[in-house]
């Protein structure tokens, strides 16, 4: 069984507000689970406006496709216009 983990810090920067905030994260979380075989979440910044950090992780028997999964949902946030990828961190294990 092989886990591929990560973790992407994002910033949000047309929001004014918590609930903005919440709308835009949901969203994004929302889509990509309809689109992907994956677990996702926001894992910190809750009390931060225009900051996110969200956890995704998926569960493969191939380590090459678990870092193509993780690949995809990357480049799918990328594409989005409301957020932007500060950082990210990708473990396979």
């Amino acid at each position: 069984m092989i886990i591929g983990a990560c973790t992407l810090e994002l910033m949000i920067y047309e929001t004014n507000s918590l609930k903005e905030k919440r709308h835009v994260i949901k969203s994004i979380i929302e889509r990509i689970k309809s689109r992907f075989n994956v677990s996702i979440a926001e894992v910190d910044f809750n009390d931060k406006w225009r900051k996110a950090l969200i956890g995704i992780s998926c569960v493969t028997n191939n380590s090459k496709h678990a870092d193509q999964m993780i690949g995809k949902v990357i480049k799918f946030i990328e594409r989005d216009s409301r957020v932007e990828i500060v950082d990210y961190n990708i473990e396979i294990l």
